[in-house]
């Protein structure tokens, strides 16, 4: 049947039509009625006088004509500015420009892609990074992401730039292979071995220091650690009357020692607490209650003139320490297990003092101090003052510290909140102006971010790290770094052999 074709005032559809000839007749009838009311409407001249033509002026269907159209024309919106800092907030790890080219390499900058270098004295003396103030870091990962492999390689490459590395505690024994590959020593200590360090050294006083100064330094120093043995095996904060038996001691001890011209010994303190009648002599008090009072004190360290640790720290040293060395590890590996720290903790705050003595050299340069395996001892207040106080002059003596734990709640270990032990760790956690997390636990990211001021991004990308691939967060800048290692590093570092 053909198309047929309607007028606008006699529209109809055929019934008897299949379904593509209705469609194209009612197409036909749309069309013929839209003519129909175009031609009925009045002329658009008509309309426009109908209405005040400077009220209601007329446009074209295309719209308002000139530069004033929103079709196609240009907008000039003012910039918007905003600061690097929002920048940064709005869109973490992005246009990241890194820490510069000087210091240490460590790897590649993941969302950079570049290279990524290290170097706490570099940044610090700078001044480029606002809020950089110390050179101390921590790193913290669980077993088996690589952070031993990082420590090592930092210290490895900080030889090559002309830093020094001290250990003062080793406890598994893995630093020993990387201080020969690189010319330096290591000091094992422990039953039956030759090594002996005697925690009293005097260290070698610098030029610029009066011999006054000098003594009164030494003494407190002394002090210090008498005070931290004792209370490590006593559990316990010392009475006051406990402190003065220790001033008494040592002063008798150090005085008859100048006179024989030989070096105070522990084991002549722990022997001087034990006579009740030189104490009191000494304090010009014959009431005898200093006797009592010492009674803790030299069964305390006696542990360490007949105990376990007999003939490591009782006797005069057997090794020198060369500042000039470049590498100096002391072996720790044969001292306690895992369920008792003591004995550890005590062998460390004796080889913490000893190597202070290098350490106070302000001539001697600039060098890292690495603790492995530091969640060991967070448990300890004793030894936490002695790394507090390190930490806090670790600008005035050139040193950056380096603390490697595996989680950040190894840090609450340290005490309940509000106690001495908690209050110094956190401290140390505080005076780190370079965080190094890798993969944590999903059960301590809460923590982790808590103690970090991680952010929403931040949290989530330490969950998904790889091996080898951690968050550097330096003075509030944040990396995602992922560690290069050189084939003879990565055989040198390698502490999965047995597993393999």
């Amino acid at each position: 049947m053909p198309r047929t074709r309607a007028s606008a005032s006699h529209l109809f559809v055929p019934r008897k039509s299949s379904r593509a000839q209705q469609r194209a007749a009612r197409a036909d009838i749309g069309k013929a009625r839209r003519q129909a009311r175009l031609a009925e409407a009045p002329p658009r001249r008509a309309v426009k006088d109908a209405f005040d033509p400077e009220l209601r002026p007329t446009y074209p269907l295309s719209g308002r004509p000139g530069p004033g159209s929103a079709r196609g024309g240009k907008l000039r919106l003012p910039a918007h500015r905003l600061t690097t800092a929002t920048v940064s907030g709005a869109y973490p790890f992005l246009a990241e420009g890194g820490l510069g080219a000087e210091g240490i390499f460590i790897g590649r900058d993941v969302h950079a892609e570049a290279a990524f270098c290290y170097d706490p004295f570099a940044l610090y003396s700078s001044g480029r990074i606002e809020g950089f103030t110390n050179p101390n870091a921590v790193l913290a990962g669980i077993i088996g992401m690589g952070k031993s492999a990082l420590a090592k390689s930092i210290a490895t490459r900080a030889i090559a730039h002309g830093y020094r590395v001290y250990v003062p505690c080793d406890p598994k024994g893995e630093w020993t292979a990387v201080a020969q590959a690189l010319g330096g020593y290591t000091i094992a200590l422990g039953p039956g071995l030759p090594g002996r360090l005697n925690p009293l050294d005097a260290p070698a006083r610098a030029a610029s220091v009066r011999e006054e100064e000098w003594a009164t330094e030494v003494r407190k120093r002394r002090l210090l650690l008498l005070a931290g043995l004792a209370g490590t095996v006593l559990k316990r904060d010392l009475l006051p009357m406990e402190h003065t038996a220790l001033d008494l001691a040592l002063d008798l001890v150090v005085a008859e020692a100048e006179m024989n011209g030989t070096v105070p010994l522990l084991g002549q303190i722990a022997h001087t607490l034990g006579s009740p009648l030189r104490l009191d002599h000494a304090l010009g008090d014959q009431s005898g209650r200093m006797g009592p009072a010492a009674q803790d004190l030299a069964h305390a360290l006696r542990r360490l003139v007949h105990g376990d640790l007999s003939g490591m720290f009782d006797a005069p040293s057997t090794v020198t320490f060369d500042p000039s060395t470049p590498m100096l590890t002391i072996d720790l590996s044969r001292l306690g297990g895992a369920g008792d720290d003591t004995a550890l903790v005590l062998a460390m705050t004796c080889a913490s003092a000893w190597m202070e003595s290098a350490l106070a050299d302000p001539d001697g340069g600039r060098r890292w101090v690495i603790y492995d395996e530091a969640w060991r001892v967070m448990r300890h207040v004793g030894l936490l003052e002695r790394m507090q106080s390190q930490w806090k002059l670790s600008r005035g003596l050139g040193i950056a510290n380096l603390m490697v734990i595996h989680r950040l709640s190894d840090l609450l270990s340290a005490g309940d909140a509000g106690s001495r032990g908690r209050v110094l760790a956190e401290g140390l956690l505080a005076d780190c102006s370079t965080r190094i997390i890798y993969r944590q636990e999903p059960d301590q990211l809460g923590a982790a971010a808590s103690l970090l001021g991680l952010t929403g991004v931040e949290t989530q990308a330490v969950s998904a790290l790889t091996k080898g691939r951690g968050l550097w967060k330096v003075a509030g800048r944040s990396f995602i770094t992922q560690h290069t290692l050189h084939p003879a590093e990565r055989q040198l570092f390698d502490t999965d052999s047995r597993m393999r």
